[in-house]
């Protein structure tokens, strides 16, 4: 999403490269440079005006340390007051009242609907909530249906009154409907206009005024860019919500929404999503935000992401398996399972430090181990559990039932054995959350 604004950033510190000191001067040029890149990137301008001046003032009241370069330094200013542009420190979700009520509002198309669903699966799995997902678009039959397919992938009861056109009944029976069967935590979908209306705001205040939610969050679209800044603002006047949710983040967007949000509506960023896989939901974290356009990755995130899919009995295990010389196709072809469930390949490399920059131009699939994994299939359980008996004729057989050529299980078994060997010379100590060799980048 920042790939654009990471690269200008990176070219405006350059202005600083082999300065001995910060001057007014070439802090004058940097920050123009900065403000250039921001606006490019559809930040609010007054937003990024007030920013530049905010790290003006940090960078020439900075006692610049010999061992530190200026860049260096207005690097780190520039992070820090990023952070605070967007927040700060993340805001969690207030879960009050029994059962808690949260209300969902938004544009059409805005992802309203999938975020309730993504809001449902997290706080059902992670925060171990009795969740009750309530219909209330009574306008949109797809959007009742999507509501209900989403249920049934996240476990989690979707409320619907078939025939009903009131949504402020529908949502007060739905949270005494949730009470009777005690369930604490009530999402209320609603519905969206593709442009904001008076119909629209005195439904959606009326439903708030019935059921009292503790939370009111506004979704918005990050690929509509001011467009989502302004109609957050329209929202707020009329709704007063407690916190915005960006959707599309993996799409074509600029993310300027993201940076100017908080500083327009005076509300948190409370949640950022891509990806249409009910686990792609993630609590927004400024710091960890600023560190990722400024090209810093989110190791914080990553490893987190690791620690949702880490089962200390099976990392018990296959540790002695790896000090025992036991790993075989199917150990590396579970490890291959756990980083899927990760999400989006590219997203997750990009968190590693320099590697989002490295990856540029590099175009990974989310099928990017769809090849290892025929080769894998296509061997016998004998040849998966011992390796070392795959001869010429049964790399043949295999290629030939994967689709594949000689030349790729080839390279498939060669990248085993490294694998295998590393893992092994590590699992004296902690053993670490490894990502089996892959193929499948390429170059744009």
């Amino acid at each position: 999403m920042f790939e654009n604004l990471t690269d200008k950033l990176e070219r405006s510190f350059k202005i600083l490269k082999g300065e001995g000191r910060i001057t007014e001067i070439n802090v004058a040029e940097t920050l123009k440079e900065i403000r250039r890149a921001l606006i490019d990137a559809d930040v609010n301008y007054k937003v990024a005006k007030t920013f530049t001046d905010e790290v003006k003032q940090k960078a020439l009241g900075a006692n610049v340390l010999t061992a530190v370069k200026p860049g260096q330094m207005m690097t780190k200013i520039v992070r820090d007051e990023l952070a605070v542009l967007m927040g700060g420190t993340a805001t969690d979700i207030r879960l009050e009242g029994n059962p808690a009520v949260i209300l969902i509002a938004g544009l059409q198309g805005s992802g309203k609907t999938t975020f309730s669903g993504k809001l449902a699966a997290l706080l059902r799995s992670k925060r171990g909530r009795g969740v009750l997902l309530v219909a209330g678009d009574v306008y949109r039959p797809a959007a009742i249906d999507q509501l209900k397919i989403l249920g049934e992938q996240v476990g989690v009861e979707v409320y619907t009154e078939e025939g009903n056109k009131n949504p402020v009944q529908i949502a007060e029976n739905a949270v005494k409907y949730a009470r009777s069967r005690s369930l604490n935590t009530v999402i209320v979908d609603t519905a969206g206009r593709l442009a904001v209306d008076e119909a629209m705001m005195q439904e959606i205040t009326a439903v708030k005024a019935a059921v009292r939610p503790c939370e009111t969050l506004f979704v918005v679209d990050a690929m509509t860019g001011q467009d989502a800044v302004n109609t957050a603002r329209e929202f707020n006047d009329r709704l007063d919500f407690d916190g915005v949710v960006l959707t599309k983040l993996d799409g074509d967007t600029r993310g300027g929404a993201a940076i100017s949000i908080r500083s327009v509506v005076n509300k948190p960023l409370k949640f950022i999503s891509s990806g249409e896989k009910m686990d792609a939901l993630q609590v927004f974290h400024p710091e960890r935000m600023a560190d990722r356009i400024l090209g810093m990755g989110d190791i914080v995130s990553l490893v987190e992401k690791a620690q949702e899919q880490y089962d200390e009995e099976e990392a018990r295990k296959l540790k002695k398996r790896l000090v025992k010389d036991q790993f075989n196709f199917n150990d590396f072809l579970a490890q291959i399972e756990q980083i899927k469930k990760m999400g989006n390949i590219k997203d997750i490399a990009s968190m590693i430090p320099g590697v989002g920059k490295a990856l540029k131009n590099i175009d990974i699939s989310d099928d990017v181990f769809k090849q290892t994994e025929a080769i894998i299939h296509s061997m016998t359980p004998a040849e998966r559990e011992s390796p070392s008996i795959i001869n010429a004729s049964r790399r043949n057989r295999i290629a030939a039932g994967s689709g594949t050529t000689l030349a790729d299980v080839n390279r498939l078994l060669k990248q085993f054995e490294d694998t295998r060997k590393i893992m092994k010379s590590v699992a004296g100590g902690n053993l670490p959350k490894m990502m089996p060799g892959f193929r499948g980048g390429r170059r744009r």
